[in-house]
Parts: structure tokens; C-alpha cells; sequence
């Protein structure tokens, strides 16, 4: 697709203008990359001032991060604390596809690289990514879901963003799976037809001295082909090595003899309908590339003005950000009308010069002409109410054939395009021999010095502007006429919104609706071709047969243009067009390919076999999910579903989720040139800045940019980055919010979630060794729990997986990544370990074995719902789990275990014991927290704890175990209100009614103590003298309001009770000092 953009133009819309003022066209910007009719908008000028001011924002953002890091304070705040961990290998030899060796002993800790080992190949062996597993599980459902990832491209490695999907879909997949549905998830790469050629490009050049030119097109296709197999292989690498569950049976490339088959069908298809056509027409150029380009592929670059900038084929820098005036002289009279433009060298292209129908200053004009100072060419002085009169002098230069507001206004008043600037970027022979050939912006100088010996040069000005950029080349795109083939989108658009409106298409977040009906509601046809080598080449043929020449058009005609699959197909529909026999007919296909993005919005049918009527396309199409970044929910998102509906009759998926943009720590955008672009595998294995800048410095940076990007990586990671393994990263991933705003992911909290494995680990490890060898495990339906803390634990279970099925259900996967963590580190690590302790230690046979099924239920759960997220970790510690007789041959591996259900749990749901444990967490952290203030770390005191209600007794009766293992104490003993605490006590106020006290005589400094307590006494004197204060004002009661006074009451009673308590622990503490002699 391409987007059509002038860049010659400010934010402020101020286009063109005459006598040193500025003029423009009403409600239009020829600075915005939405201008073009390919991309239009609703109201472009909001759409700048929006797009200026979060650059502005961005730019202040990163102006602080550069000034605290040329204080030197930044580096060391953000630096991450990480310590190198000891790297345990699996050195059990086992042949690839053979399942891993779980008999032996765990390592002491968790290592990410002897978890991750022999898993994969293993998995992918044994068919369990694959939707024919499907009849062996034996909770399976009648429900089929499928989804493809987003094509990679062929390029490169994959970076974080392309982490997140995998993130993000692979756990979707396996929780679907263990769920008991038919789950494919079919993985695919794509050719990315103008990255891909640059990328080969620049290495023929690189290694051989070569260039494409040098080539046939069939040379260079196999120069390609060669290099898109070793990189292909690389990103398949990188989707297992991110433990991806893809069913790589159907796996597809876009360039497969299959997909172009389909490229073709669709091609031939839409062409039949009326809906492909050839046109003579403005797109999107790249001069260093040669051929149009989508408005993907075209960043727009904000100046604030004269900024020099490094062009592809320039030896020097080219200013940018001016608006230059020169005048018009005009014809048969004196006088002259002035104009603006950023472009000067454009001017060889006018045609005429518009001002608005009513602006008086120019009425005695209308109808008349001004003389082009080099060509001789009269510009006729024409009225368009789209132009605005109160910006300048309101004339504004029309330059058909380079701008596509221009080129609008030449429909309407039949004006000639006249192409001054060709497709390498050097002017044409209609500027005359003292321009023609000369670089585009080595004309603009002459240009200028041209009109300055005329005497019709006025003035140069700075001009804020955006800046139009190919992003593969960081070439300034040239808008061009260009015969073409364009695809018509507003019938399809239209059923687009319609879907969404009608809601048979959910976009999630929803917040996206509102942005896709604007877009497609303005949507314009699509330039569907590309000039380049590699792709699908279009199926279109130029037909010649004797006196063709008398039948050709214009080129913007298709009338000898005929589409087919094949050449004898074409030759027949040629023979059946013009009425000739075939074997007159000579056909000749079109150089051109097709662009990238035509052939992705095929992927999710195209990749189940369509056109033909496969099975699989049968079963599993449409898709039930399309996930993806935000940012292509119109170069991707939107074509599948135009193409999908017009080429089905169905909506190529129902939901759609976009996930968020991830940008790096000081939240700047991923970029290369900026070093913080980072591979995956770099935070699984880990590696050293100086490996970091070794990448860097072989890949396809500019030289000028690569001190830039090893400056960055020596600021971000000074010590490089710490092995974290793939369950880290992809929970760490998963852990943010991905329904709005930009991800700003720091690699220190993927070192977090390391430690969060690690913790998994030894609780796992310390459950194994409490179980023994000989445990027997009851069926998930048998285990019943004993005491308080049982119940309570399998209640938190319970809850867990309430969470983790609505968060899913939601694509809130922040929801449920909290939810796993939360029950494994606080519910089941902090409390029910430490609680169960003194159970399987000292308790009775029957608490030891009620505690143990409890314990290894807790750990087989928990590790099937941390599954989705970190599936090897889950996978090493699962299989070494003992199960219940009779499970084994059922599940072999807990990618296709149950996952577990909120409704196969509800019976342990438990509010009334969760309820209690609230209160006893809060004993417990009063406790802890004496033991805290008197610096008790070792010591176990005694622990007394006094409730005058009755059920808060009660409840400390059944959670006795796990407070006193909680609080670290020594004996407990609960207290009846007619029971005093013993002398030598710390106190602690739960509430009201519950009081604790600590036994720290012996423990603790007492002459320190008390004067501590002494200061609390001075400072709740004061607070209560200045509560009392304030109820002594004249008419307190009637001037005060009663919510006033009540808290003030309130304040005053407390503060007096906690005085009294202060000066009972100071008498307690005297107490414990030995009497003097």
C-alpha cells in the first residue's frame, strides 16, 4: 500500500503563500502521512497536533534521561542487581526427541539451562502441538480453536516485540489445549518483499562487490532464496527455543509454491470482480529503492526547523525545514503573485496557481495567467473553495504530478500532471537540459539561485514540518505518477465496520473500534504493486498481437492488460477479449510484485490450504483469535478481514486482541540505531556487552550510527545481561498491562521472575522431600482437608483459578500472571510451607498424611496454571510429581494435563476460613512486627495472646500451628480476659479486643528500651494536648461539624488508651530491672 505524503509543508497547515506570508488549503495538511489517498483522515489537523505534541513529550522525556545520564546518575539507578548464578548442564545423554531423565535428583537451584533442556524436541516428537493429539486427551471438548502467529519476517532475528506475541499466543494455546480443545496454531514467516531485498542487497555488495543490477532477476531470487533459508531456519530457532507450541507440520513461508498460489487465485479473483484495476496515479516513492512503498514503511520525522540530514547517493547533508517565497510575474500586466513552497525544485512543475472564489484580494485575477519564469509556461489563476484565505496571501502553487492534494485539484479543474522528478530521483527532461538529470536536491540549490538572478526570489524562512522517510532505505519519499495496479477498498471497508458494529467482530481493547471505523471510513484504494525482484510477481500480462498499437491507450488504461494464472489461461481470455486467435497473441508479465502486506492478509486461510477445500481450512476456519501488536491494526488486521470477507464470505477470525507496543526501559522505541533493540535469546542464555556490541557491529547499522548504539547498550547494560531462561522472560512479559498505554520492559524484572523460579523450585524441591518415597497420592476428588490452614490453602487455590480462567477468558494476562504469583509466593511459599512444617515434623500420622495430600494437590495445581506461562519449569517439576494409580498413561505431560477448573475446585471454596485467616495474618504481622522493632531475628520468645471475644480466641484455637510458625515463636499460649500477661512482656494491639505480648525479658536492652518508650510518652502527650486543644474553642459544638467532632472524639480516646498501654509497657519494663543493692 502506499501512502501518499507531502512533506513540503508545516504543522500548522500553512502550505504556500504569496508576498512573504504563508497560504494553504482549507481543513488539509501536506505534512502528515495521512494526507495521501491511500491513508486519509476524518480531520488531519487534529491528528498532527496530537502526533506533534506526544513527539514534543517524547522528546522532553528523553532530553532528562539524557541529561541524567551525562550526570552519571541514571546508569546507576537503573542498573540492574544481579549476581552471576552457578549454570548446571543436563549431561544425561539423550537423543533428540527422547524423552528428559526425571529420575534423578534435583540440582541444588534452579538452572534455566538444565530445565530447558531435552523438553522441546521431546514435545515436538510426540505430536502434542498437534491438533490429531487432540482425540488421545482424555478431557477432551468438542471445541476447535485456531490461530496463526503473526508472519515473522524473513529479515532477521526476532526482537522483544515479537517475544510478547509468542508470549502471549503460546499461552493462549496451551491453556486452550489443556482445556481439552483441538488447538492449531500454525507458525509461517514472510518474504517482506522490500526489507528483504535491501537486506540481500546490501550483503552482495558487502561480501562479493555485487550489485542487484549486475544480476539477472533469477540470479538474484537465488541469492535470496539461499540467505532465507539460513535465516529462516534462525527465527524457527528462536519460536522453540521460546518453548512456541506451533504446530510446525503447517508450517508456511509466503513465497511457498502453495501460498503463491493462492497470492495468484486472490490476485485473479479480485481482478475478475471488478475490484483490481490499473491507474495512472500518485503513490509513495523511494527514490534509493526504486519502487513505491506502503505507508508502513514510510516514518514520519518531526522538524522543528532548518534541520541538515544525511540522504541516501549525497555526499553532504540537506537542509530541511524552510519554507523559501519566490513570485509569479504576471502575464500581459505588471505585477506579480507570490507563493511558499518547502520544495522550490517542484516549481518546474506547476501548473497553475489557486486562490479562494471569494477572497477579494485576488478577484481582478480570476481567469488570468502568470508566466513560469523557465519554462515559458502560462499557470492559469484558478478558484477552489478548499483554499484557505487566512493563512498569508492565500495563493497556493498546484503541483499535480508531486503532491496529492495537487493532484485532487487537477481532477476537479482538468489540469496537466507534469512529472519533473523520476523514479532514481533526478530531474526530468520537462525541466530543460540545464536541470535535466541533475539530483532532485542539487536542483533545489539551482533552482533557487535561478529564481535569485530573476529577481523573484522573496525570501527564506524556518518552517516546522514533518518529514517523510523510507524506512528501510532513510530515503526522503517522492510522491510520483506511476502506472499501477490499485485494489478498490470502500465496499469492503464498509462490510469491515459493519462487522465490528454488528459485533460479530470483537476488538479487544475496544478502545480500537473507534480508530478502525475512522480509518476505514476514509479509507482510499490500495497500490497493491511494487517495483522490485523479490515476491510474488504480479499475475497481470501486457498482450500484443498484430495492430495492438492501434488499440493502445494511455498507460493508466488496462485495455491490453489481461490477468490469469497462467500464460495459457491469459492467451485464451486475450483470444476471447480482442477476438484474435490465440496463437497470434504474444503476453509479457509484469515485472512488478505484489506488496507484502497482500499476500499476509491471505495468512489465515491461505495457510489452511485455501482456494482448495481442505479439511483443515473446513475445521479450523474461520480462526478463532487474531492476536498482534496495535500498531497493525490497519496494515494487517484490516486487509485480513477486507480480503477474508470478500474472498470466503467470512470474517477471518471473530475476536481480534491488540496487545501493547513494548519500548525500552526510558520508554524510547525500540530502534537499532539506538541500541536497545534486543534478541530474545540474549536474556534466555544471557551475554556480554562486549558480545552485544559485536552484534551491532555486524549488522546493517550505518557507520554513523553505530557509536550511537554502542554508547547505548554500554549505558543500558554495562555488564551485560544475566541468564534468565525463557519462563522468566516470557512471565515477565506476560506480567505487564498489554491492554494500554506503551510497555516500558526492564530487563531487571525478568531477572525478578528468575527469582520467582527459582522460589517454585525449592518449594517443589521441599515437597518432594516431604512427601518420601513412599506416599500415595489420592485422586484430585478424595483429598479432604484436615485442619484450618488446609482448608484455607485449597480456598486460596480455588480463588487462584477464578482468577486465571476470567483473566484469560479477558485476555488480562497482567490478571493472571499476579493471581499465579500471588498463590505461590504468598499463599503457598510464605504461609502454608512455613505452616506445615511443624505438622510433618511433630504432628500425628494422620495430620502428617492429611497435610501431604494437601501439599502435593497445592504443587500439581499451581504448577498446571503457572503451565501456559512457564511450560518447561512446570514440565521438570510435574513429571517428577507422584500421581495417582491409574493417571500415568492418561497425561504424559502437563501440556496436555488438565488445567484446573474453577468448577472442579468450588467444593474447597472456603470464605469463612479465609475470612479468619485475614485475622490472623493481622496477629502475625503485629508479632513480626515486635520481634522487628526489638531486633529479635534468631530468637524464639514465648508468645502470649490475649482476645476478650470469644471467636477471635477460637480462631487463633484452629490456626494455633501456623501463628506460632508464622511469628517464629516459642511456647504460644491464648489467654481468657481473666488470665494476666506474665512481666517481662512486649505488647502488641491487634485490635480492641486481641492484644499480643512477647516475652522479651532477657532478650532485650531494657535501659534502651525505656528510653524509648519514654519519647513515645512525650510525643502522644503532645498529640493528645493538641486534640483536647481544639475542642477548647469558643462554640466548638455549634461551629464545628458533628464529623468533626466524632473524629476528633475518636482521636482523643485513642490517644489516651495508647498512653495508658505506653506507660503499662514502661512499668513492665521498670519490672524487669534488677533491683539496686
Amino acid at each position: 500500500m502506499a501512502c501518499l505524503c507531502r512533506y513540503g509543508s508545516s504543522v500548522a497547515l500553512r502550505l504556500r503563500c504569496g508576498g512573504g506570508a504563508r497560504g494553504g488549503w482549507l481543513g488539509r495538511s501536506y505534512s502528515s502521512r495521512e494526507a495521501g489517498p491511500a491513508h486519509p483522515d476524518s480531520n488531519p489537523s487534529r491528528l498532527l497536533r496530537d502526533k506533534s505534541e506526544k513527539e514534543r513529550r517524547q522528546r522532553e522525556r528523553l532530553a532528562a534521561i539524557h541529561a541524567e545520564n551525562a550526570r552519571g546518575t541514571a546508569c546507576e539507578e537503573r542498573q540492574m542487581k544481579w549476581t552471576e548464578k552457578e549454570k548446571i548442564v543436563y549431561s544425561i545423554p539423550t537423543k533428540p526427541g527422547e524423552k528428559k531423565d526425571t529420575s534423578v535428583p534435583l540440582p541444588a537451584g534452579y538452572s534455566p539451562q538444565y530445565v530447558e533442556a531435552c523438553w522441546y524436541a521431546w514435545w515436538e516428537k510426540q505430536g502434542f502441538f498437534q491438533p490429531e493429539y487432540h482425540s488421545r486427551i482424555p478431557h477432551a471438548v468438542e471445541r476447535t480453536y485456531s490461530l496463526c502467529i503473526p508472519p515473522p519476517n524473513v529479515t532477521g532475528s526476532l526482537h522483544l516485540g515479537h517475544a510478547l506475541t509468542v508470549a502471549i499466543e503460546d499461552s493462549l494455546a496451551r491453556w486452550r489445549r489443556m482445556q481439552g480443545c483441538k488447538v492449531v496454531w500454525v507458525p509461517g514467516c514472510d518474504h517482506a518483499g522490500i526489507a528483504t531485498q535491501a537486506v540481500v542487497e546490501k550483503r552482495l555488495y558487502r561480501e562479493k562487490g555485487v550489485r542487484r543490477q549486475d544480476l539477472s532477476r533469477e540470479e538474484f531470487q537465488h541469492e535470496v532464496w539461499r540467505w532465507k533459508e539460513q535465516k529462516g531456519d534462525e527465527i524457527y530457532h528462536q519460536l522453540r527455543k521460546l518453548g512456541a507450541s506451533l504446530d510446525w507440520e503447517r508450517a508456511c513461508f509466503t513465497m511457498d509454491r502453495k501460498f503463491s498460489s493462492a497470492v495468484t487465485e486472490a490476485f485473479v479473483r479480485l481482478q475478475e470482480a471488478g475490484l483490481i484495476y490499473r491507474g495512472h496515479r500518485l503513490v509513495n516513492w523511494s527514490c534509493a529503492l526504486n519502487s513505491a512503498i506502503s505507508d508502513i514503511e514510510v516514518d514520519s520525522v518531526q522538524l522543528t526547523g532548518r534541520t541538515l540530514l544525511s540522504v541516501p547517493g549525497y555526499q553532504e547533508k540537506i537542509p530541511f525545514g524552510t519554507m523559501v517565497t519566490f513570485a509569479y510575474p504576471l502575464e500581459g500586466e505588471e505585477g506579480e503573485i507570490s507563493v511558499a513552497t518547502t520544495r522550490p525544485e517542484t516549481m518546474l512543475g506547476d501548473v497553475a496557481i489557486i486562490v479562494h472564489p471569494e477572497d477579494p484580494r485576488y478577484t481582478n485575477l480570476h481567469g488570468r495567467h502568470a508566466r513560469h519564469p523557465f519554462t515559458g509556461r502560462l499557470l492559469p489563476i484558478l478558484t477552489d473553495p478548499l483554499v484557505d484565505p487566512h493563512l498569508g496571501t492565500g495563493a497556493v502553487k498546484c503541483t499535480p504530478a508531486h503532491d496529492p492534494r495537487d493532484f485532487e485539484v487537477s481532477l476537479r479543474h482538468a489540469l496537466p500532471r507534469l512529472s519533473v522528478i523520476g523514479g532514481e530521483g533526478t530531474m526530468t527532461e520537462l525541466c530543460g537540459d540545464w536541470l535535466q538529470g541533475v539530483k532532485r536536491f542539487e536542483a533545489r540549490q539551482r533552482v533557487l539561485d535561478a529564481l535569485k538572478e530573476r529577481g523573484l526570489y522573496r525570501s527564506t524562512q524556518e518552517h516546522a514540518m514533518l518529514l517523510p522517510l523510507c524506512s528501510r532505505s532513510g530515503d526522503v519519499v517522492e510522491p510520483l505518477l506511476k502506472s499501477q495496479w490499485f485494489l478498490r477498498c470502500d465496499q469492503m471497508a464498509r462490510r469491515a465496520m459493519e462487522a465490528v458494529d454488528d459485533g460479530q467482530l470483537d476488538i479487544i481493547p475496544s478502545f480500537h473500534k473507534k480508530t478502525w471505523k475512522n480509518w476505514l471510513s476514509n479509507i482510499s484504494d490500495w497500490c497493491i504493486s511494487r517495483q522490485l525482484w523479490w515476491g510474488h510477481q504480479i499475475p497481470a500480462y501486457r498482450v500484443s498481437f498484430p495492430g495492438s498499437c492501434d488499440k493502445q491507450e494511455q498507460d493508466d488504461s488496462d485495455a491490453l492488460w489481461v490477468c490469469g494464472r497462467n500464460q495459457k489461461e491469459v492467451k485464451r481470455s486475450a483470444a476471447k477479449k480482442f477476438g484474435i486467435p490465440e496463437n497470434l497473441i504474444t503476453v509479457t508479465q509484469d515485472t512488478d510484485v505484489l506488496d507484502t502486506w497482500f499476500s499476509s492478509g491471505l495468512f489465515p486461510f491461505a495457510m489452511l490450504g485455501w482456494p482448495e477445500q481442505t479439511p483443515d481450512l473446513h475445521e479450523f476456519y474461520p480462526n478463532s483469535l487474531l492476536e498482534t501488536g496495535s500498531d497493525l491494526i490497519f496494515f494487517w488486521v484490516a486487509r485480513m478481514v477486507m480480503l477474508g470477507q470478500e474472498l470466503t464470505g467470512q470474517l477471518p477470525f471473530s475476536q481480534v486482541f491488540l496487545h501493547s507496543m513494548i519500548r525500552d526501559a526510558h520508554g524510547r522505541k525500540m530502534s537499532k540505531s539506538l541500541g536497545n533493540v534486543i534478541d530474545p535469546l540474549d536474556v534466555i542464555s544471557g551475554v556480554s556487552l562486549q558480545r552485544l556490541h559485536e552484534k551491532v557491529q555486524e549488522g546493517n547499522l550505518d557507520p554513523r550510527e553505530i557509536s550511537i548504539a554502542l554508547e547505548g547498550q554500554k549505558r543500558d547494560f554495562p555488564r551485560g545481561i544475566p541468564e534468565c531462561g525463557t519462563d522468566a522472560l516470557r512471565f515477565a512479559l506476560c506480567s505487564y498491562r498489554c491492554q494500554g498505554d506503551d510497555i516500558n520492559l526492564d530487563v531487571g524484572q525478568v531477572v525478578t521472575a528468575r527469582h520467582f523460579c527459582n522460589k517454585i523450585w525449592n518449594a517443589v524441591k521441599f515437597a518432594l522431600g516431604a512427601l518420601g518415597d513412599q506416599f500415595e497420592p489420592l485422586p484430585l476428588q478424595e483429598v479432604s482437608p484436615a485442619s484450618a490452614v488446609d482448608r484455607w490453602v485449597l480456598s486460596r487455590l480455588y480463588h487462584a483459578a477464578v482468577e486465571c480462567e476470567r483473566g484469560f477468558e479477558h485476555y488480562d494476562f497482567h490478571a493472571v500472571t499476579v493471581a499465579v504469583h500471588s498463590f505461590w509466593l504468598h499463599s503457598f511459599c510464605d504461609v502454608y510451607l512455613e505452616s506445615v512444617k511443624p505438622v510433618l515434623q511433630t504432628g500425628s500420622t494422620e495430620q502428617a498424611d492429611s497435610a501431604r495430600q494437601v501439599l502435593l494437590l497445592c504443587v500439581g495445581q499451581a504448577l498446571s496454571l503457572l503451565a501456559p506461562f512457564m511450560p518447561y519449569l512446570s514440565e521438570e517439576l510435574w513429571q517428577r510429581l507422584p500421581k495417582p494409580a491409574g493417571q500415568e498413561p492418561s497425561y504424559h505431560s502437563i501440556s496436555v494435563a488438565p488445567y484446573p477448573a474453577p468448577s472442579q475446585l468450588a467444593h474447597w471454596n472456603s470464605p469463612e476460613e479465609e475470612a479468619n485467616f485475614l485475622f490472623v495474618q493481622e496477629v502475625v504481622r503485629v508479632v513480626r512486627s515486635l520481634r522487628a522493632e526489638y531486633q529479635l531475628t534468631k530468637a524464639r520468645p514465648e508468645l502470649y495472646i490475649q482476645c476478650s471475644e470469644l471467636r477471635f480466641r477460637e480462631i487463633l484455637e484452629s490456626f494455633s500451628t501456623p501463628v506460632q510458625a508464622l511469628c517464629r515463636s516459642g511456647a504460644l499460649f491464648l489467654l481468657s480476659t481473666l488470665e494476666g500477661a506474665p512481666s517481662g512482656c512486649a505488647v502488641g494491639i491487634v485490635n480492641d479486643s486481641c492484644q499480643v505480648y512477647l516475652k522479651i525479658q532477657g532478650l532485650v536492652d531494657l535501659q534502651k528500651e525505656l528510653a524509648k518508650l519514654g519519647g513515645r510518652m512525650e510525643r502522644l502527650q503532645a498529640q493528645l494536648d493538641q486534640a483536647v486543644a481544639r475542642t477548647w474553642v469558643q462554640q466548638y459544638e455549634e461551629r464545628v461539624p458533628q464529623h468533626i467532632r466524632e473524629e476528633n472524639t475518636q482521636r482523643i480516646s485513642s490517644t489516651k488508651t495508647e498512653l495508658e498501654r505506653t506507660q503499662q509497657m514502661i512499668e513492665n519494663f521498670r519490672s524487669m530491672l534488677p533491683e539496686r543493692d
